[in-house]
């Protein structure tokens, strides 16, 4: 019985051989005719491929060699057949700014504009290291055919990369990229805190309070905005025109509504030029003849430990309040550290001078960069200067009252005219409040008093800043 089995299984074996065999035999003659098919393809794409590097070098020989001959390889006869004097004349005035101004008469207004602002810099000497630079920066964006800023780089509130990558970027392009990176102000600020001494704030706390009380102007001009139909982003950006502090308005313009940092930086400066003609009025207008001749004590001294370790717990505390403002406040702290510390003297007087001065440069002149024809000439630059006074005049008035009520609480009497100072404006709007003060009472030295506030309004509109930074998203 296994025999047979054994015998019928050897038999279904070679049948199914005898089957198998011719199939098999196709499948390697199919093979073997795929072998050769991608055989051939494979030297038919080297020979194309060779084609192809030969016509690529054709084609950039015969570049190479047309831009020859398009420049210095043409014959002067070839110039000469086709110059003619009128040609000549019109390929001149469509290459150079005639045309521009031709095309648009408001490059022309705003070049005036800013002949304008040179003159107040240099003549009148408002706030002249920055106003100058604003005003030249105005000139050279408002030269037509120059290409020297390209406002659509920064369409949109955002930086356009892929056009800085295509070489067409100007000079001022390049510049900007510090104001609308947050570089620029930061480091202003670290120049700014190397050159404040925060002694009268440290020996009077109650002045921080009157610097707080100044930037209600900011508040109230960004509700005034918002009725008057900005948004919310651009009527933060009016408000904090109130702090009186330039490199914040720039700052936080460039971060909410970058398209009205021109005006917004003209504004803000032009109104810290004006502190001595703005502040006098609202000072006497919301005080008693009686209260300007308020005589102060002298401030008790502020040991060197103290005024080391004050921009350090500021720091700290605001920042993790306000993790926002730590940009501004951490730079504005570290270069008053580095005045205070002793140990960092040569830095101390870099960043005071030097850093200051080549920031301020590039700062001024981005920011004129800005001030274009359509971002300038419109009915919101007339709507921020006005909202600017407004906005300089609310947060004067602010720390005046402030001062005013907590006389009605305390024993110390508080001259009501350091309040004034609360705005940010280090030192001119402490002087006025000197000034007006001697006027009412000679013997009344009211400077250091009035410093207090002064520097607490730096903090204040930093602070400012930062909570509208944390509200407003970007």
């Amino acid at each position: 019985m296994k025999s047979v089995k054994f015998y019928f299984s050897l038999l279904l074996a070679t049948v199914m051989l005898s089957v198998s065999m011719p199939a098999m035999a196709q499948d390697e003659a199919a093979a073997e005719s795929v072998v050769e098919a991608q055989t051939e393809v494979a030297a038919i794409a080297e020979v194309a491929e060779a084609e192809t590097i030969a016509i690529a070098d054709e084609s950039a020989e015969a570049a190479v060699v047309a831009d020859v001959q398009g420049t210095q390889g043409r014959d002067n006869a070839d110039i000469d057949a086709e110059f003619s004097v009128g040609k000549a004349i019109g390929d001149f005035i469509n290459q150079s700014g005639i045309k521009g101004f031709a095309d648009d008469w408001r490059f022309a207004v705003m070049i005036l504009i800013s002949f304008v602002l040179l003159y107040l810099a240099i003549v009148k000497q408002f706030e002249p290291l920055l106003l100058m630079p604003i005003a030249f920066g105005m000139l050279l964006t408002n030269l037509p055919g120059a290409g020297m800023f390209h406002s659509e780089f920064f369409a949109g509130g955002h930086v356009h990369w892929e056009d800085f990558a295509l070489g067409s970027a100007g000079l001022l392009d390049y510049l900007y990229l510090g104001v609308k990176l947050g570089i620029y102000p930061c480091l202003i600020f670290v120049g700014v805190g190397a050159m404040t001494d925060f002694g009268p704030l440290i020996a009077n706390p109650k002045s921080l309070l009157l610097g707080a009380a100044a930037q209600i102007g900011i508040f109230a001009t960004f509700l005034g905005a918002l009725a008057l139909g900005f948004n919310y982003w651009e009527s933060g950006s009016i408000g904090i025109i109130g702090g009186a502090d330039g490199p914040t308005a720039i700052y936080l313009t460039s971060k909410l509504a970058p398209h009205l940092l021109g005006p917004i930086a003209v504004a803000a400066y032009s109104y810290m030029a004006l502190v001595p003609v703005i502040q006098p009025p609202i000072m006497k207008l919301l005080t008693t003849d009686k209260e300007r001749k308020i005589e102060m004590k002298q401030l008790r001294s502020v040991s060197k430990r103290e005024k080391i370790i004050f921009p350090i717990v500021i720091t700290v505390i605001i920042a993790i309040l306000l993790p926002s403002a730590a940009p501004l406040i951490g730079c504005l702290m570290l270069g008053n550290l580095m005045k205070e510390c002793g140990v960092t003297e040569r830095l101390s007087k870099t960043v005071q001078n030097e850093l200051m001065n080549i920031v301020t440069i590039f700062l001024g002149i981005s920011v004129g960069a800005t001030t274009t024809a359509d971002s300038f000439l419109n009915w919101q630059t007339l709507g921020i200067l006005t909202l600017g006074v407004v906005a300089f005049s609310c947060g004067s008035a602010g720390g005046v009252i402030l001062a005013k009520i907590i006389n009605i609480f305390s024993k110390e009497k508080i001259n009501p005219l350091i309040g004034s100072a609360g705005v940010s404006a280090v030192p001119m709007a402490a002087r006025v409040s000197q000034t007006v003060g001697q006027k009412y009472n000679p013997g009344n030295f009211l400077l250091m008093h009035a410093m207090g506030p002064n520097v607490a309004g730096v903090i204040g509109s930093a602070v400012a800043a930062g909570i509208l930074l944390a509200f407003l998203p970007i």
